[in-house]
This record gives C-alpha cells, structure tokens and sequence, in this order.
C-alpha cells in the first residue's frame, strides 16, 4: 500500500446557540491549502455573531488502496473533505481527530457516540493533489460473486436448517 499525506490548515467557526440551553456550536468551515504561519486557535474574527479560528495544520492521509472512493468524491457535484472533532473539556474546547477525503471513512466515523462529523469544501488545490494521487496509484479492482454451489442445496436431505426431514419446518408438536 502506498501512502501519501498533504498537510493543510483549518478554520473553525464558533456559533452561539439560542434558546433555553445556550451553549455553542463549532464546525469547519474552510481549509487553507497551503497553512499559514499561525498560531493554532488565532481568533480570526467575528463574523455575524460567529467567531472563527485558525484550528491549525492538519494531515490528509491518501492512501493507494483508498484512490477508488477518492474518485467518487471528487466526481461528486461538490468534492468534500470530512472533519472528525470530539468536544473536550479544556482549551481549546474541541479537539480535531481527523481529516478525510474519504467519504467512507468519514462516515464510519459518525458510529462512535461522542464525535462530531461535518464536511467542508475541498479547495480545488487539494482536488487537484488527490486526482494526481488517483492518477498514480488508482488500480481497478475486480469484485468477483461468489457463485452458489448448487448441487449442495440441503433440499431433501433433513440435514438444512429449520427441516425435520419430513418437510415440516417446525421442531415441536401442536396440539
């Protein structure tokens, strides 16, 4: 397997919530494609009752035998990029786990229970590093059916499951 990593940098963005329960929402909403020399969590500034941040540089992990969902994501009607975050109880309040232009992982990652999975779009600069990736790397895989062996089907035998071998699909007596 052949890996390759690009490193990008991160803006999140801070949202306060209305209603009785207050509190914020955080999530992407842009990534540099070459980061900037800046300190992770810079404010950037506030915008519509917003405030964003500079998260910080991050990894994009490609990997040769990943290039066929690369693919579909950059043949999607807008590429993306998944962000991985889990709230945290410490500054900064969230911690960013992952970033993906795997859409497979991406959504594996929404099964654990405390993460927080969005996407953002993917700058053509990185669309165009993973589409040379693909170019290089993309091998077609051939996805064979397994074929049912047919001369074994159970039938008639009493051996297959839920079959006494007198027909019936029971195991108890009626009454």
């Amino acid at each position: 397997m052949i890996e390759e990593r690009m490193t990008v940098g991160l803006v999140i963005e801070r949202q306060m919530l209305g209603g009785q329960w207050g509190g914020y929402a955080w999530r992407p909403v842009a990534v540099f494609p070459t980061p900037p020399d800046v300190a992770p969590w810079t404010p950037l500034g506030v915008f519509g009752g917003s405030t964003r941040y500079y998260a910080g540089t991050y990894e994009i992990a490609l990997y040769s035998t990943d290039t066929a969902n690369y693919r579909d994501n950059l043949e999607a009607a807008e590429a993306k990029l998944w962000v991985v975050m889990r709230p945290v109880g410490s500054e900064p309040p969230v911690e960013v786990l992952a970033l993906t232009a795997d859409p497979a992982e991406g959504e594996g990652n929404t099964e654990a229970g405390g993460n927080m999975v969005e996407t953002v779009a993917m700058p053509p600069e990185v669309a165009g590093v993973i589409a040379q990736f693909i170019a290089e790397h993309h091998v077609e895989r051939v996805v064979y059916k397994r074929q049912r062996d047919r001369s074994h089907t159970g039938r008639g035998s009493g051996g297959g499951r839920g079959n006494d071998g007198d027909g019936s699909k029971g195991g108890g007596t009626t009454s």
